[in-house]
């Protein structure tokens, strides 16, 4: 076993290396970057064991095998009942000494939402760099902010190879949140599979919240099923849990609208002037001491719960344009569903041909569907990155 492990691990050193070969052609620094990707996803590949092999070695704590157990009763329900794809990923486990996977460096201009983007074979371009250190991750968001942008720095608790990696044991399952609450731990899980459902390059706001829309579809029917095996507490945990983030998501939805008011995005910045530059970043700062006003308000009435205080320290242009890709048409793909009767398999025939119009096309299409008299009730669903 162990010389067979070998031989894989070796194949896939030598595919990963060689993608590094071919992406290092655009220069010193892209050879740097990629290859702190491929060797820290390589380090967790070679870090992840089959979740039988966890379940039965007698070194595993109770605790983390009751976890493993639960995470195979999601995935098997993924495929059931979601129709998510029924492959390696999810079938291994990796303890990284970690709190997070990676981290996320994302960065907008003083007055604007608008992300700046990076691209990368595959997946694209995309709003946001990711680092497997934190480090690292943050010398390049004082890089930017060195330049006049607002950055922000996230840890990333999971994320996927749209399948690609199934050959190799596929994304397994991470120290970093096999420990959330039942119900969270479902929702990660079905919106990660979702990624190797369908994914549209370049388009980070139709991936993600296409995969958003999974998993808040995908978790009611899977708190149902566990109620009706006996399972309450999940359910009602998951209500207190999800209601705070709805309330918090209203929140930070309303002061992004303000935000993109007060900067007018459509105005050509060569016809700004400086003091109306000026003017726009008091307006900021009087809509941002809103938002922290509202925030304290939200906590009190949560009897101090703090879960959201370190998104609120960071909160800038950068990190609500971020969140802005996870939920700006969550309602359209939400009404989509509803509009093919709820069938899983429909729905995703109906996604994957959108993923095949022009960006702006599909993005119309589901700012349409969003406005369907059905979806009304779906405003304040903006999900955190």
């Amino acid at each position: 076993m162990t010389q067979t492990r070998g031989v894989a691990r070796s194949a896939i050193k030598a595919a990963l290396v060689a993608a590094v070969a071919v992406l290092g052609l655009a220069g010193c620094s892209s050879v740097s970057y990629y290859w702190q990707s491929v060797s820290g996803h390589l380090q967790m590949l070679n870090a992840a064991r089959p979740v039988d092999d966890w379940l039965t070695d007698t070194q595993t704590p109770a605790q983390l095998r009751q976890r493993l157990l639960l995470s195979q009763r999601i995935r098997s329900f993924a495929v059931d009942a979601l129709h998510l794809p029924d492959n390696a990923s999810y079938r291994r486990y990796a303890d990284l000494k970690r709190s997070s996977v990676i981290w996320n460096v994302v960065a907008a201009p003083v007055l604007s939402l608008k992300l700046k983007t990076w691209c990368f074979p595959v997946a694209g371009c995309v709003g946001y760099r990711g680092y497997f250190s934190e480090a690292d991750a943050r010398a390049e968001a004082d890089h930017l902010g060195a330049t006049g942008l607002e950055t922000s720095v996230y840890g990333v608790p999971a994320y996927s190879t749209l399948g690609l990696m199934n050959w190799a044991g596929g994304d397994p399952l991470l120290n970093t949140f096999i420990r959330y609450p039942d119900g969270e731990l479902a929702r990660l899980i079905f919106h990660e599979l979702a990624h190797q459902v369908v994914y549209a390059q370049g388009d980070t706001m139709f991936n993600e919240s296409f995969a958003t829309a999974v998993e808040r579809l995908g978790i009611q029917r899977w708190l149902a099923d566990e109620a009706a095996h006996g399972n309450t507490a999940a359910r009602s945990d998951y209500a207190v849990f999800d209601q705070r983030r709805q309330q918090f998501r209203a929140l930070a939805l309303a002061t992004r609208r303000e935000l993109a008011a007060i900067y007018k995005e459509k105005e050509a910045a060569a016809q700004e002037t400086p003091a109306q530059a000026a003017m726009k970043i008091v307006a900021k700062e009087k809509a941002m001491e809103r938002f922290r006003s509202r925030y304290a308000e939200l906590k009190k009435a949560w009897g101090g719960f703090a879960g959201y205080d370190p998104w609120v320290a960071r909160a800038n242009n950068a990190a609500f344009a971020a969140q802005a890709a996870y939920d700006e048409l969550v309602p359209g793909f939400e009404a989509l569903f509803a509009r093919e009767g709820g069938d899983w398999l429909r729905f995703y025939d109906a996604v994957r041909h959108l993923a095949s119009l022009p960006k702006d096309q599909r993005h119309q299409a589901l700012n349409h569907d969003s406005d369907s008299p059905h979806n009304s009730d779906n405003s304040d669903h903006p999900k955190l990155p």
